[in-house]
């Protein structure tokens, strides 16, 4: 695959650039099971990498029978914006080289950050070490298992709110991206917004814990922004189902009436599989 073009840094914003800008398709990322194509897009001088996911190359979901998968992408960054956390890329639905589809801002993992810090590990130990929460027991291989960790970190635990608001059905470790500059971002969401719980992540190591105060005051953010008439609720009103947008409603309720994160809800694999 061709090298990652920079992010813009002009007056250009990156929105901008992706709704506007000339897509070029520069390659495909083959180990996705829906269509996923690797661009370039240029706009008033400005040129970044992009990734493009047609809706003509996505494959039906038969527990996620209303929407797209673009679709379902574009809400989660809009309600990612309205918590004000920045941790899903900038991303925009557009008509592109093979119709409508998502387009979303490349972001390229830093392979030294995530060597000095990693998110995630597994450990021969029956707890945690400091630095750390359990998330369970994992298969190693030969009859083995190893304490699945993720790491206590400010940044994982928003993207566990996140999540938790979006009702995201997959979230997995090669969905996390952490950049140089020390920033986290999550992508692929497709499959979130359902209105039945489908809660699963590797994310769950403050289950039943309180929620932190910055949390509990973005989600009241969100509950006055999803409120009807507001544009945040205008806008996943043409992205999502009413049923969705109400059951998004709903979930913020619920965690700010609970005051703690989500624990498994028993009904659905808590896990995703595989996890990375």
């Amino acid at each position: 695959m061709p090298a990652p073009e920079r992010i813009p840094t002009g007056s250009v914003t990156s929105l901008d650039l992706l709704t506007n800008g000339e897509l070029t398709v520069r390659g495909r990322v083959r180990e996705a099971s829906n269509a996923v194509l690797f661009c370039s897009v240029s706009y008033a001088g400005e040129r970044a990498s992009c990734v493009y996911k047609p809706i003509a190359g996505e494959r039906p979901l038969w527990d996620f029978p209303d929407g797209t998968l673009a679709e379902r992408e574009v809400a989660a960054y809009e309600v990612s914006e309205a918590l004000g956390w920045g941790l899903v890329p900038p991303t925009v639905l557009r008509d592109g080289p093979y119709g409508r589809g998502m387009v979303q801002l490349w972001i390229e993992a830093d392979a030294g950050t995530a060597a000095d810090r990693p998110l995630l590990a597994l450990v021969e130990d029956e707890e945690p070490g400091d630095g750390w929460k359990a998330v369970g027991l994992a298969e190693v291989g030969e009859g083995r298992t190893a304490l699945l960790v993720h790491a206590d970190d400010a940044r994982l635990r928003r993207l566990a709110v996140l999540d938790a608001v979006i009702n995201n059905g997959d979230r997995k470790g090669g969905h996390l991206l952490p950049s140089a500059d020390g920033a986290l971002y999550a992508i692929d969401h497709g499959v979130t917004f359902n209105v039945d719980d489908k809660l699963r992540t590797l994310l769950w190591g403050w289950a039943g814990t309180p929620l932190p105060p910055e949390s509990l005051d973005a989600l009241r953010a969100l509950a006055a922004a999803l409120a009807p008439g507001e544009p945040l609720a205008t806008r996943l009103a043409e992205l999502l189902t009413p049923a969705e947008v109400e059951a998004v409603r709903s979930r913020v309720r619920g965690l700010l009436a609970s005051g703690v994160h989500p624990a498994p809800s028993g009904d659905w694999p808590s896990i995703p599989w595989p996890p990375m």
